[in-house]
């Protein structure tokens, strides 16, 4: 059992998604704690919908509803929008909710290598039998794991070549990367016909959602059973999310300061002989032996730095790894003692 972080937070944590450093602010935002009931029968209230429509306008995606959970969201809408006659093709990689949505909806799943647009093109071209009535591609634009994500203008360009419905799970690039910390998507000027996000993350606060079209929100509103059947989101934590949400469309510094300090990091890692994978905040080191990266992150945790190990079944056998993580709040000091840190634990 892991025990509970107790080490000085965030500077000494390495294994938080709190990219822009903002989970530990504190709010001034007052009003009720509980929305009291399901939103479809008593718990609506101004703030989720001003949420709402603030995420909205920032996305350029007009219909977005508010979920208690990025997990919530996940599972809801692939679950809402798919049923047993369509074909999901999935990443190799996507999240356990994504996963969980595709088990529910009773669709008929076929998995590509991670990344792989050449198989994932196959695929859509083999004929299927019986013929699906709609096929979805669902992949994450930025894979918390091994810190990569597909080529997403290739991506949108094949589901429009095939007719393909797009739904891209942007949790861990929002706030992040992009315009206005509109993700990799926008980045890349593709727009998913499904996008799917967390307030969890860079965010700081709690909750997650779906966006696309306002048709999209009018179904997911009677149809996600994780959204009809759960209580509706904080009022308070939709308040503080909205006032999150300047913070993240005008945090241009902050996402400068984390991209210097991953940066660094990566570049530190190197000159020890460590190679981490991918881009960005997340830097993942694959040690391969699950007792090895456990006995690292146990010889970091005694040295003061709080570093989690990743293993199976989270991960493929063979390929545990810790999973390194910075926020806007790390400075190249906090860089420089945590690599410090490695290199004796090493020796």
């Amino acid at each position: 059992m892991r025990e509970p972080l107790s080490l000085p937070y965030p500077q000494r944590s390495f294994s938080s998604n709190d990219y822009l450093g903002l989970a530990q602010d504190p709010v001034n935002v007052t009003g009720p704690a509980g929305a009291g009931a399901s939103r479809l029968v008593a718990g609506d209230h101004s703030p989720a919908q001003q949420l709402e429509t603030g995420l909205g306008e920032w996305l350029g995606l007009p219909g977005v509803l508010l979920f208690t959970s990025g997990y919530a969201a996940n599972v809801g809408t692939v679950s809402a929008l798919a049923t047993h006659s369509d074909r999901i093709l999935s990443d190799a990689m996507n999240h356990a909710s994504l996963i969980d949505g595709m088990r529910l909806s009773r669709a008929r799943v076929e998995v590509f290598p991670h990344n792989d647009l050449g198989a994932l093109a196959t695929l859509l071209d083999q004929p299927s039998s019986p013929a699906p009535r709609r096929t979805f591609v669902v992949a994450e634009s930025y894979y918390s794991m091994d810190a990569d994500g597909p080529d997403l203008r290739g991506l949108r360009e094949l589901c429009d070549a095939k007719g393909a419905v797009l739904i891209l799970d942007e949790t861990h690039a929002l706030g992040v990367f992009g315009p206005e910390g509109r993700g990799l998507a926008a980045a890349a000027g593709v727009v998913p016909d499904v996008l799917m996000g967390a307030l969890g993350k860079a965010f700081g606060v709690q909750g997650g959602f779906a966006a696309g079209a306002p048709e999209l929100r009018a179904w997911l509103w009677n149809a996600a059973r994780s959204f009809v059947y759960s209580t509706g989101i904080s009022p308070l934590l939709a308040s503080v999310g909205l006032s999150r949400l300047t913070q993240v469309r005008t945090g241009e510094a902050l996402r400068e300061n984390l991209a210097a300090v991953a940066d660094l990091l990566r570049h530190e890692l190197t000159g020890l002989g460590v190679a981490p994978l991918g881009h960005g905040p997340i830097v993942p080191w694959v040690l391969g032996d699950a007792d090895r990266a456990t006995e690292l992150a146990t010889s970091l945790r005694a040295r003061g730095f709080h570093v989690q190990a990743i293993r199976p079944p989270t991960v493929p056998p063979g390929t545990s790894r810790l999973r390194l993580t910075v926020t806007a709040r790390h400075t190249p000091h906090d860089i420089h003692d945590l690599v410090s840190a490695i290199g004796r634990t090493l020796a």
